[in-house]
């Protein structure tokens, strides 16, 4: 990878009517209680993000498989935009399906979701939708799917949420393009 390359993270968000308890604002000495969904259905939320000029691809994924992914990913590997991905070593991505997607891929550290800018990415999404429940998974697809298109429409915002200093000195640190003809 060189400087000056689209280079985005990327990773998976597990959506399902599991639900999960959010913390809530509530006056002193009165007692919070929120309805917890418990349902064993997912769909998968694909993310990738370019730190560097904050555009954000997005695509609804069935299930964590290497070639579910593949689909998704060799599609984003054909947009000009894209010259290669960083992202965690889960079982999908680093499959033979993957492997076979024609873009370079860096493999963070395992268990270091705080290296993964999408991570923070998706504790926004998760806040905007968590604490309530969903009648179908369907139902909460459609809540996200706004939530997603607002962002993805606002470049600046997810710039400064997630170009973080140190991912924007190391993409500039990059050694530029030295073909030698």
């Amino acid at each position: 990878m060189q400087a000056g390359q689209g280079i985005v993270w990327g990773d998976e968000m597990k959506l399902g009517l599991r639900g999960q308890v959010r913390q809530v604002w509530a006056p002193r000495g009165v007692a919070v209680s929120q309805a917890v969904q418990i349902g064993w259905k997912y769909l998968y939320a694909a993310v990738a993000i370019d730190p560097m000029t904050g555009q954000l691809w997005w695509a609804w994924q069935a299930n964590m498989k290497g070639a579910e992914m593949a689909r998704i990913w060799g599609t984003w590997a054909r947009e000009p935009a894209i010259d290669g991905w960083v992202w965690d070593g889960a079982r999908g991505h680093t499959g033979e399906d993957m492997q076979a997607v024609d873009a370079p891929q860096v493999v963070q550290p395992p268990y270091a979701p705080e290296l993964n800018p999408v991570e923070r990415f998706f504790r926004e999404l998760r806040r905007a939708i968590e604490g309530r429940v969903y009648p179908t998974l369907q139902a909460k697809q459609d809540a996200l799917e706004p939530i997603l298109e607002a962002w993805q429409a606002d470049p600046k915002r997810v710039r400064q949420l997630c170009g973080w200093d140190w991912i924007r000195e190391a993409l500039e640190a990059l050694p530029a393009n030295t073909q030698v003809a």
